[in-house]
């Protein structure tokens, strides 16, 4: 009986922590302010890049990083921290007017961030 009673007690705890832990996790994430923000810039520095505009790929990126850094503070994910480094490559390739690797480093950064919501 006592086999019995302490499998059930690890069942239900193995259970919960495996129901429980991705929902702490996901809405820690989820819909973080900073994370949006940092998507909705990094997004204008692709639209911006396409278009061969590096000063405004700079000024998009530059506000994405911000955002993505204060995001940073509140929440740990690899994605994020990816995304951190793809806009801090766009931001040094579009200050030197490399609008076309800036672009695809912006890029990334998008794809990036977009997995941390």
């Amino acid at each position: 009986m006592r086999r019995v009673g302490l499998w059930a007690l690890m069942v239900f705890a193995l259970t919960s922590a495996l129901v429980v832990a991705p929902v702490l996790t996901s809405s820690a994430t989820a819909g973080n302010p900073h994370v949006a923000e940092a998507i909705s810039h990094a997004q204008e520095a692709v639209d911006h890049g396409e278009l061969g505009h590096a000063k405004e790929i700079v000024k998009h990126a530059q506000v994405a990083l911000q955002h993505a850094k204060m995001a940073q503070k509140e929440v740990s994910n690899p994605h994020l921290n990816e995304g951190v480094s793809e806009l801090e490559e766009a931001v040094s390739h579009g200050a030197q007017g490399h609008a076309g690797v800036a672009t695809k480093h912006a890029k990334s950064a998008v794809m990036h961030l977009s997995e941390v919501k």
